[in-house]
Formats: C-alpha cells, sequence, structure tokens
C-alpha cells in the first residue's frame, strides 16, 4: 500500500550544487542550491531567488560555475548554503575554499570541488537560472583512464524529506546495456 504526501518537491537524487561567481569587486562568492539539473545538451537549469546574492553576480557578470558538492567538504558545502554573502563577505574564509579564475567565462573555480561545469548566462526569469555550458573540468584526482569515476568524486545528493546529504553509493548495473536482455 502506498501513503500519499500531496505535492512535494521531492527527488531523488537531488544534485547539490555549488554556484560560484565574482562580484563587482572579483571577490568569489558560493552558495549551495539543490534544485537544479540538466535541461538540454549543454545547459543547466538551477532554481534560485533574486535576493542572493550570487544572483546578482550573475545577473552583472553573465557569467558562473557549478560545482559538484562532495562527501569530503559537506560541511563547507552546507556553510554556503545557509550563510548569505549578503551579510557574511566572509564565505571564502570560513571554508577554506580558494579558486581558480576560469579561463572559458568570467568566474571562479573552486579548488577544492574536483568537478566543475563552466557556464554562461543564458536567461533568468525571477526564479529559474539557465545557463550554457561551455566546459566540464575535473582534477585528474577524480579520473580513472581519464574518466571522472563516481567512487573517487563521491558526489553527495540532498535528501529534501530527512534534510540530509547522502554519498552516492555502488553501481549497479550498466546503463544502455543491462535492459537489452530484455528484447
Amino acid at each position: 500500500m502506498r501513503k500519499d504526501f500531496g505535492a512535494k518537491t521531492w527527488l531523488y537524487p537531488m544534485p547539490v550544487l555549488i554556484i560560484a561567481t565574482y562580484d563587482q569587486n572579483g571577490v568569489a562568492d558560493a552558495m549551495n542550491a539543490a534544485w537544479g539539473g540538466i535541461g538540454d545538451e549543454n545547459e543547466i537549469s538551477v532554481c534560485i531567488s533574486q535576493g542572493h546574492k550570487t544572483t546578482k553576480n550573475i545577473l552583472d557578470r553573465k557569467a558562473f560555475t557549478v560545482s559538484v558538492a562532495t562527501a569530503q567538504y559537506v560541511k563547507e558545502c552546507d556553510y554556503v548554503g545557509i550563510v548569505s554573502a549578503n551579510d557574511h563577505a566572509d564565505k571564502f574564509e570560513k571554508t577554506g575554499f580558494t579558486v581558480t579564475h576560469s579561463a572559458r567565462v568570467d568566474a571562479p573555480i573552486i579548488d577544492q570541488l574536483p568537478m566543475a561545469l563552466e557556464c554562461e548566462l543564458i536567461s533568468y526569469d525571477g526564479e529559474t537560472l539557465r545557463g550554457r555550458i561551455v566546459n566540464v573540468s575535473a582534477d585528474e584526482s577524480v579520473l580513472t583512464n581519464g574518466k571522472i569515476d563516481p567512487s573517487k568524486l563521491r558526489p553527495i545528493t540532498f535528501d529534501p524529506v530527512n534534510n540530509a546529504y547522502i554519498a552516492l553509493g555502488d553501481v549497479v548495473g550498466a546503463a544502455f546495456r543491462d535492459g537489452l536482455s530484455l528484447r
């Protein structure tokens, strides 16, 4: 028997995305966003409100990066989501995060988070940010045979039902292959 919960924003997995920008003075900022995903071949969409300093920075600079939050930095990734840069300009100092300026867009790449999407602003309607992915970069420490290895990356997801972060687990099948046996 199923239990009904009504209309909720519950979906598994919910990626934990860390959006990084520069402000008008070139100071790096980051925020945690859980409502986002790939919207097209080279597009990402993220729900963020107008009140975030990150939103203002994106509208000013027309660029941002999206890093995948990892189990190793769960505390720091949570912190950038619970503290606003509008009130706390020292978010990077508190987390210990350092940045490298993207060579492709006018936005910072967080050095400690080993995978990032480098994006140009497509549009923002007051709720949903759309960005064109111009590059995906990953630190060699999370690669196996030249490809991103989730067991090394250890991305986390957001559990909206229990307000928890969960590290992704084991490989359970081969995409585009296992289902062929049912043909």
